[in-house]
C-alpha cells in the first residue's frame, strides 16, 4: 500500500459528465477511492481504487456509474488520493 498524505477533493458535476470526470481523475493517478453523492449530500455509491486496477477490470465500477448518473441530475464526486 502507497504511503503519504490522505487528501480529498470535491467536484460538483452534472450526471452527464460524471463518468468522463472519474475516468479523468483516475488517469491522473494516485486515486485510493471515489464517492458519489447526491445534492443533498447523500452518499450513492463509494468504490476503492487499488493500484493497479485499469481497463476491463473497472467495467462494472463505469456500468455502476453511467445507471447513478443517468437518475440524477447533479452530482458531487468526493476523491480520496494518496500524496507522496
Amino acid at each position: 500500500m502507497a504511503k503519504g498524505k490522505n487528501t480529498r477533493q470535491e467536484y460538483k458535476i452534472t450526471g452527464d459528465k460524471v463518468v468522463e470526470k472519474i475516468k479523468e481523475l483516475v488517469k491522473e493517478g494516485n486515486v485510493r477511492r471515489v464517492i458519489l453523492k447526491n445534492e443533498k449530500g447523500k452518499t450513492l455509491v463509494e468504490f476503492p481504487l487499488t493500484v493497479g486496477v485499469v481497463g476491463v477490470a473497472l467495467l462494472p465500477v463505469w456500468a455502476a456509474i453511467g445507471t447513478i448518473a443517468a437518475l440524477v441530475a447533479n452530482l458531487t464526486i468526493v476523491v480520496e488520493k494518496t500524496e507522496e
